[in-house]
């Protein structure tokens, strides 16, 4: 079967806590590994998506409404449902690995870089449909 979860692959997580939200595969492990002996995926995602900006919304109101919370976590391929759409990931892959997930502190340097690519795409005015909170 050919291998369409790749490194940068959309998807909507269909499980679980974070269940409707949007994340790009960093990592796939088809084969699994001794954590996780299922195949998986290592992917990055939008927590708290940014809110709608306006003309007439000052300086201090468009950074506080424009801010986005990110989140990292492996993920079942079951529970994952891919979408069509595929997201640059080269800035923040190399944060992201197993072993960032043993400590807290490895976490939360990864998600200060993930929040910072992910701020700067959506500043930038890319990949609208990632940081638009999924409508059903």
């Amino acid at each position: 079967m050919a291998k369409f979860l790749k490194a940068g692959k959309v998807a909507v997580v269909v499980r679980g806590r974070y269940a409707g939200k949007k994340v790009v595969i960093v990592k796939p492990h088809d084969e699994g590994s001794k954590s996780h002996p299922y195949g998986h995926a290592l992917v990055a995602g939008v927590e708290r998506y940014p809110l709608k900006v306006t003309k007439k919304h000052g300086a201090k109101k468009v950074a506080k409404r424009t801010k986005i919370k990110p989140f990292i976590k492996a993920i079942n391929y079951n529970h994952l449902l891919p979408t069509r759409y595929t997201l640059d990931v080269e800035s923040f892959k190399s944060v992201v690995s197993t072993e960032t997930f043993e400590q807290p502190t490895q976490r939360e340097e990864a998600k200060k870089v993930i929040k910072k690519a992910f701020e700067e795409r959506h500043q930038a005015g890319k990949n609208q449909w990632f940081f638009s909170k999924l409508r059903f």
